[in-house]
């Protein structure tokens, strides 16, 4: 009787959420080589020619900002040297920048790149109300946490028979709807852990208080909170010194990467920088620096963190496959993709049960 309420409950859940599952599934493996079609089908906006040392970083700003008639919000230097720099205006468009020349090769909005509409899709399956919000986030979300608990059912009624084992061998010449239910079950055993951790981890960018607390539950430790940036005081300095205050930071740190550069907001906002540190699987730490003194009033070092914060900080890296090179990053797609797979014999299965095909 439990098994057969387990099946259904099985079904149900892919009945209600399957949709939703499949474009995340094929929204989610397309994100992963997304930037690099990108590239690819559109180098001349993408792409640049190093031409030695790239410029100042004042100079760039001061560029970027003359060009466009527009202050910057941030950006992000590439470690990459074919990569175009990419800058956040005020404006909310965004623009790509030669860094040796300063010249701007592109200017768009974000979501009306190929990337930006897939990760939109991903996210909030680019629904905003009409105040902007994107309510249909907290639905992405819910299809998410209904996945785990269908990864969860659908592994209880594979693991409490017995001869479980034997129920994970695959017959190539057997009918098709046998065939569909071997892979269903043989792929949904191998694939269990990851799609668990997977959905997870997407939940964590939407419903971060409640996945945080999970995480703190199972490492029995508290997720650090990164330090307030502290106010400045402008005194009578009337120029910024952006070029010795983005130098000056990054010298806080020994070998640091720079990630991203945060301008300040206000005359009492400090400039930023995000950084990764060694032993940082993505940058997490963090510079402020007085940008009309050039003096650093802060740092946030985020390899010495705790392990609960250590953990949380790498769901970004493990939800994208992208913290162990190409082979993971392949192994990611097979994963996301077997989803849809998943999704399409589970509809497959309630059809033929009710006798519709």
């Amino acid at each position: 009787m439990l098994k057969l309420w387990l099946r259904r409950a099985h079904l149900f859940l892919t009945l209600i959420s399957g949709l939703f599952l499949l474009i995340l599934s094929l929204s989610g493996s397309f994100l992963i080589y997304a930037k690099d079609i990108q590239h690819f089908i559109q180098p001349e906006k993408w792409l640049v020619s190093a031409q030695g040392q790239v410029l100042d970083h004042g100079q760039l700003i001061n560029h970027v900002e003359q060009q466009t008639q527009q202050k910057i919000v941030r950006y992000m230097p590439e470690e990459d040297t074919s990569l175009a720099w990419q800058f956040s205006l005020a404006n909310k468009r965004y623009v790509n920048v030669d860094p040796y020349t300063g010249n701007i090769i592109h200017n768009y909005e974000y979501y009306k790149t190929l990337y930006g509409f897939t990760l939109g899709l991903h996210r909030w399956l680019l629904y905003e109300n009409s105040e902007g919000k994107k309510i249909l986030r907290n639905w992405v979300s819910t299809c998410a946490l209904l996945l785990i608990i269908n990864v969860l059912v659908g592994f209880y009624i594979w693991v409490k028979p017995k001869n479980r084992i034997k129920r994970l061998a695959i017959k190539p010449k057997a009918k098709i709807r046998v065939l569909l239910y071997q892979l269903h079950t043989v792929l949904g055993v191998y694939f269990f852990i990851p799609l668990l951790l997977i959905a997870f981890t997407g939940m964590t960018f939407n419903w971060k208080g409640p996945t945080q607390s999970v995480v703190e539950f199972v490492t029995f430790n508290k997720v650090e909170s990164r330090p307030k940036d502290p106010k400045i005081n402008r005194g009578n300095n009337v120029t910024p010194q952006l070029s010795l205050a983005i130098a000056n930071g990054l010298n806080a740190f020994t070998d640091a990467q720079l990630y991203r550069v945060y301008m300040p907001k206000t005359d009492q906002d400090p400039l930023r920088l995000r950084v990764k540190n060694p032993g940082e699987v993505m940058a997490y730490s963090w510079v402020s620096v007085n940008p009309y003194t050039a003096e650093v009033i802060s740092t946030y070092d985020a390899s010495k963190a705790n392990f609960s914060t250590q953990v949380w900080n790498f769901k970004y890296k493990f939800h994208t496959g992208s913290f162990a090179g190409p082979v993971v990053q392949f192994l990611w797609l097979l994963i996301v993709l077997s989803l849809s797979f998943f999704v399409i014999s589970g509809f497959y299965f309630w059809f033929k049960r009710h006798k519709w095909i």
